[in-house]
C-alpha cells in the first residue's frame, strides 16, 4: 500500500466572462486495485478572467494539496495537464508528481472528479454565477 493526492480540477471552460474552477484534493492509502482509505479530502475554488495556463493548473493544483495535512505523490489525469509529457509537468511540481497507472489511482482520481464537479456545480447555484 502507498499514500497519494489525488487531484482533479472541474471548471476549466469559459462561465460569464471568465473560469470558475473548483480543485479537489483527496489524500489516500491506496493499493495496486482498491483504495484503503479516504484520510482528507479538501477543495479550493479559483476565478480568473483569462483562461488558465499549464503554469495555473499546477499552482491551483499545488495550493489545494497543501490544504491537505498528509504527503504522498500527487495524481492526477494527463488531460488535466492539457497532455503534457510526464517529464514536463513533473518538473513544475515541488513534491512528487504523477499520472495515473494502477486501477486504484483511477478509482481515486474519480472520486476526485465527483467531488470538483458536485463543489462547483452548488457554488456556481449557491453563489448565482451560472451562465
Amino acid at each position: 500500500m502507498w499514500d497519494i493526492i489525488a487531484v482533479d480540477i472541474s471548471g476549466r471552460h469559459r462561465i460569464k466572462g471568465g473560469y470558475y474552477m473548483v480543485c479537489a484534493a483527496a489524500a489516500l492509502t491506496v493499493s495496486a486495485s482498491h483504495i484503503e482509505k479516504i484520510k482528507q479530502i479538501k477543495i479550493l475554488p479559483l476565478w480568473q478572467k483569462r483562461a488558465p495556463s499549464l503554469l495555473d493548473v499546477v499552482q491551483l493544483i499545488e495550493d489545494t494539496a497543501d490544504q491537505l495535512s498528509f504527503e504522498g505523490t500527487i495524481v492526477a489525469e494527463k488531460g488535466d495537464m492539457y497532455n503534457k509529457p510526464k517529464w514536463v509537468t513533473e518538473s513544475m511540481f515541488s513534491r512528487a508528481f504523477k499520472y495515473q497507472e494502477s486501477i486504484a489511482e483511477r478509482m481515486s482520481i474519480e472520486l476526485v472528479h465527483h467531488v470538483s464537479l458536485s463543489a462547483r456545480n452548488l457554488l456556481i447555484k449557491e453563489l448565482e454565477i451560472e451562465a
